[in-house]
C-alpha cells in the first residue's frame, strides 16, 4: 500500500509563514482577553456522543467525527445499531465542551466566571475557502451572569481583539432569538414550526425576500402569514428605531424589556468602543444553533462574504446538565479566516525582532565557527533572530530565499 503525502481532505499542513502569524494572533487574543478578566481553561477534543447529539447543536450535530469503541467493548459482529459501536466524537464546537466542564467544576470556580477556550475542533463538512475539517476556535463566554453587562462586555473585548489586528470598518450584526420568535408567532407561525421558518429565514441575504416567501410557501405554511412576516421585514430598519418598532408592533407577543436591553446594548457599546466599528441591528439574524436564548451576534469584515465571528446567549443549555439553570453567554472569533484575511493581506507581525542570516563557509575552522556562534548569541541577547547556515554552492539564490523568509541581514564567514 502507497502511503499518501498529502493531508487528509479538509485538513491542512500549516507552512512556518502562516505559522508565524498564527502564533502572533494567539498571543494578541490571550493578551486581550486577559485585560478583560478572561480566564484560560482547556477541554478535551473528544466528547460524549451523548453531549454532542443533544439537540443543541444544530446541523452540527449531522457533521460529527465519531469514534467507535475500544477493545473489549466494540463488538462489530453483534452490533444493531450505531449506539452499539459508538460512545464518543471529536468536538465540533467548544460550547457543549466548556458547558460539561462547568456543571463538572462549578465548585471550584468563580461566579460568574469568565472563561476564555481555544482550541481545534472537527465537523465533517464540505471544505471551501475558509472552511476546514479541522480548525481552530477561539471562545470568551461568561457564565453566571444574567444581565446585559455580559453582552456588553463580550462585543467589547471582541471588537477589540479585532481592531488590534488592524481590521477597520468591520460590522458587528446584533438581534435576539426572543425577537424572530415573537415575529414568527405575531404572523401565525406554530412555534413547533419555528426552527423550518428560521432556516429559510437565515438565506435571506443569498435568496432575498421573495425566495424566503416562496421557500415559506412550498413548505406549506398560511400565505397569509408568509405576507404579514414579509410585510415586518418591509418596515423595520437596521438601526435602534427598527428595534423599537418592532417592539411596538410586537407588544402581546415581545416582553417590551428585551427591546429596550437591545437598544442599551447597542448604545453602550457605540459609547466607550475602541475599535472603529458598526454594531447594527439585523432582524434577519438567526445563528444556526437552537441553544440559543436570547441576544445573538456575528461579525461580518468587507471583502470577505462570510462571517469571522458570532456567538450570544445560552441560558439553557449548562441546565441540562446540572437540573439548575445558569446563565450564559460567549463569542466565538473565526481564527481560520481571520488568519487567512491577515496572510492575503500580507500582514506583517509587529515587534518579531530584525532578523539575521550568517552563512558558514563549507569547511570553515573551528575557531572561525565559534566567532559566529558567540557573535550570534551577542545579537540574539539584543533582541534579534539570528539564524546559522552553511553556505551553500548556489548562494545567491540561498540569498534570495533567506531574504524571502525575512532575513533583512545576511552575513558571511569564511575559513
Amino acid at each position: 500500500m502507497n502511503l499518501k503525502k498529502k493531508p487528509v481532505t479538509g485538513m491542512k499542513d500549516i507552512l512556518p509563514r502562516e505559522m508565524e502569524i498564527r502564533d502572533y494572533v494567539i498571543r494578541l487574543i490571550k493578551e486581550t482577553y486577559a485585560s478583560f478578566g478572561f480566564s484560560s481553561i482547556e477541554t478535551p477534543g473528544v466528547e460524549h456522543i451523548e453531549n454532542l447529539s443533544s439537540k443543541q447543536g444544530g446541523e452540527n450535530e449531522k457533521l460529527i467525527f465519531k469514534i467507535l469503541k475500544r477493545g473489549e467493548k466494540l463488538k462489530l459482529s453483534e452490533a444493531e445499531s450505531e449506539a452499539d459501536l459508538v460512545d464518543g466524537g471529536l468536538r465540533y464546537d467548544l460550547t457543549v465542551p466548556l458547558s460539561r466542564y462547568y456543571a463538572n467544576n462549578a465548585n471550584n470556580l468563580p461566579s460568574p466566571f469568565k472563561a476564555l477556550q481555544m482550541g481545534n475542533v472537527w465537523r465533517a463538512d464540505r471544505p471551501q475557502r475558509g472552511r476546514f475539517r479541522q480548525f481552530m476556535q477561539c471562545d470568551i463566554d461568561i457564565l453566571g451572569e444574567p444581565s446585559i453587562l455580559a453582552e456588553i462586555e463580550l462585543i467589547l473585548a471582541t471588537s477589540t481583539l479585532v481592531g488590534k489586528l488592524k481590521f477597520s470598518d468591520f460590522t458587528i450584526r446584533i438581534n435576539d432569538r426572543r425577537i424572530l420568535k415573537a415575529m414568527a408567532a405575531s404572523c401565525g407561525f406554530p412555534e413547533e414550526s419555528f426552527d423550518t421558518v428560521f432556516i429559510i429565514l437565515d438565506k435571506m441575504d443569498k435568496i432575498g425576500p421573495d425566495g424566503v416567501a416562496k421557500e415559506l410557501a412550498e413548505e406549506g405554511f398560511d400565505q397569509a402569514g408568509i405576507d404579514a412576516y414579509m410585510e415586518l421585514f418591509r418596515n423595520v430598519t437596521p438601526d435602534l428605531a427598527g428595534i423599537r418598532y418592532l417592539g411596538e408592533k410586537l407588544s402581546g407577543f415581545l416582553d417590551e424589556k428585551i427591546a429596550q436591553d437591545l437598544v442599551t446594548i447597542i448604545e453602550s457599546v457605540d459609547a466607550v468602543k475602541t475599535a472603529n466599528f458598526r454594531l447594527v441591528f439585523d432582524p434577519t439574524l438567526v445563528r444556526g444553533m437552537s441553544y440559543y436564548t436570547g441576544p445573538i451576534f456575528e461579525i461580518s469584515i468587507d471583502g470577505f462574504s462570510g462571517s469571522v465571528g458570532g456567538g450570544g446567549r445560552y441560558d439553557e443549555m449548562i441546565g441540562r446538565f446540572t437540573g439548575t439553570q445558569t446563565c450564559a453567554c460567549g463569542f466565538s472569533i473565526g481564527f481560520e479566516r481571520i488568519v487567512m484575511l491577515l496572510m492575503e493581506k500580507d500582514f506583517q507581525v509587529p515587534g518579531a525582532g530584525e532578523k539575521i542570516a550568517y552563512l558558514l563557509e563549507k569547511g570553515i575552522s573551528r575557531e572561525k565557527m565559534l566567532e559566529a556562534f558567540r557573535e550570534a548569541e551577542s545579537e540574539r541577547a539584543q533582541g534579534r533572530q539570528v539564524s546559522m547556515n552553511m553556505m551553500k554552492k548556489n548562494k545567491k539564490f540561498q540569498k534570495e530565499q533567506l531574504a524571502a523568509e525575512g532575513y533583512a541581514q545576511i552575513r558571511e564567514f569564511f575559513r
